[in-house]
């Protein structure tokens, strides 16, 4: 019954968030465009399985996703798991002894966007556009390691309690450098790319692992430096797709 009422519950709330989004689509097109909607049923029909999948959605991310995360960072930050006990309370910790810590940050990274589904469909568009000039699964991959490299530059910021806005300003800095330089045809795109990447898979697991990470070392507050993984997943991305124009332009020259 518990469990019950908590589908209830998130499905009312879903559908609070939906509504304003049917308001304005059904709103511009009867009041200002002025044309009845083709196909109604199949309208009303996506929009109830939209609803469904988004109550479900909702419910995994709270089940499974975020508690999975913050597991994970606490059995990989565990004492006894890192050192033997006596070395731990002897000499302490060091941020060179998260090495585990970190290689999961850089495959969950990776992993997580390789799936995601908007980065899928942008990569498609890419490659149909360009007309095969930008391959859909050099882009995927670029983009995932990117995101990879900055979620574990993240990971080691929590371990070292180091400031945010040093990491922030350092990485927008070189993004500038890079669009001065990089293809031009690429710009848009790499900019665009640190975007899908923030979206339904990526963000929960990523999340929750800086909140587990923030929760679990001695010294870190999960609110200051439990947030903040998104921001190295938005930010590195773009610099790893127009790393990747910049090298496939040179090879191109190099081969001519």
């Amino acid at each position: 019954m518990d469990f019950l009422s908590e589908i209830f519950s998130v499905v009312l709330s879903t559908m609070g968030d939906v509504l304003p989004i049917v308001a304005i689509i059904f709103g511009f097109q009867l009041f200002v465009i002025k044309r009845p909607f083709p196909n109604l049923k199949r309208v009303l029909i996506g929009l109830l399985y939209v609803l469904i999948g988004l109550s479900f959605f909702l419910i995994g991310l709270e089940e499974a996703l975020f508690p999975l995360g913050k597991l994970m960072a606490k059995q990989l930050t565990d004492p006894e798991f890192i050192r033997s006990g006596l070395d731990v309370v002897t000499n302490g910790l060091v941020w060179s002894d998260y090495t585990w810590v970190y290689l999961f940050a850089f495959a969950i990274g990776f992993s997580t966007t390789i799936a995601e589904p908007s980065l899928i469909a942008v990569a498609l568009m890419a490659n149909e556009v360009s007309g095969g000039s930008i391959s859909a699964r050099g882009l995927r991959i670029s983009v995932a390691v990117g995101v990879a490299i900055g979620i574990a530059l993240g990971v080691f910021r929590i371990v070292t309690g180091t400031p945010l806005h040093y990491y922030i300003m350092a990485g927008y800095v070189i993004v500038i450098i890079q669009t001065f330089y990089a293809p031009k045809m690429i710009v848009g795109l790499a900019y665009d790319s640190g975007g899908v990447t923030t979206s339904t898979v990526t963000v929960p697991l990523v999340a929750a692992l800086g909140l587990g990470l923030a929760s679990t070392i001695p010294g870190r507050n999960p609110l200051l430096d439990g947030f903040g993984l998104i921001a190295f997943a938005s930010l590195f991305p773009i610099m790893s797709v127009m790393c990747y124009a910049q090298i496939s332009e040179w090879l191109a020259k190099k081969a001519k």
